[in-house]
């Protein structure tokens, strides 16, 4: 089973030809995603995250909902 969770985007880095690195916030740890897929996001956007590459953006109220579903509603402040 292939689990997919939100984060906000905190930074993004120079865009390649293949890539468009970030740093993306998921339930207060920050990790290093890329957003080649999703190429008009910007900072303070929510993106959905798979397998270190960020797949949709989604309205942060629907993110928010969801990390609540996965139990992380104890860092949401974060967000």
């Amino acid at each position: 089973m292939c689990v997919a969770v939100p984060g906000k985007v905190v930074s993004m880095g120079d865009a390649t030809e293949i890539s468009l690195p970030a740093r993306v916030s998921i339930l207060g740890v920050e990790r290093d995603v890329d957003l080649v897929m999703v190429p008009n996001v910007e900072v303070g956007d929510y993106v959905v995250v798979h397998s270190g590459y960020a797949i949709e953006i989604v309205p942060g109220e629907r993110a928010r909902e969801t990390i609540e579903l996965l139990g992380g509603g104890a860092t949401i402040a974060s967000l």
